[in-house]
């Protein structure tokens, strides 16, 4: 991935044994996530994405927590309760 305007905009804070979380100071939008003391983005909020991302989702996590005005879709992909197996906390 590549910035190609705005990157002066861009602030990160990384929590304790997490990864950074890279966010928009003009908006507070989230944007990317990177390994601490890397500019390897390699997870990307998909609300920083114009258009398709060319990806799709492969399950729902955290279902026990969902808001009840936002009902969660009959799509058939996998609902994990917590976190999906095998996710490292942070990373």
């Amino acid at each position: 991935m590549r910035i190609l305007q705005g990157e002066q905009e861009l602030r990160g804070w990384t929590p304790e044994g997490g990864r950074e979380k890279v966010f928009c100071v003009c908006c507070g939008s989230a944007l990317f996530s990177c390994e601490p003391g890397t500019s390897d983005y390699t997870g990307v909020r998909l609300g920083a994405v114009d258009g398709d991302p060319g990806v799709r989702p492969e399950s729902r996590a955290f279902v026990a927590y969902a808001a009840s005005w936002e009902p969660i879709p009959d799509d058939g992909l996998p609902r994990h309760d917590e976190a999906r197996p095998g996710y490292v906390e942070g990373r």
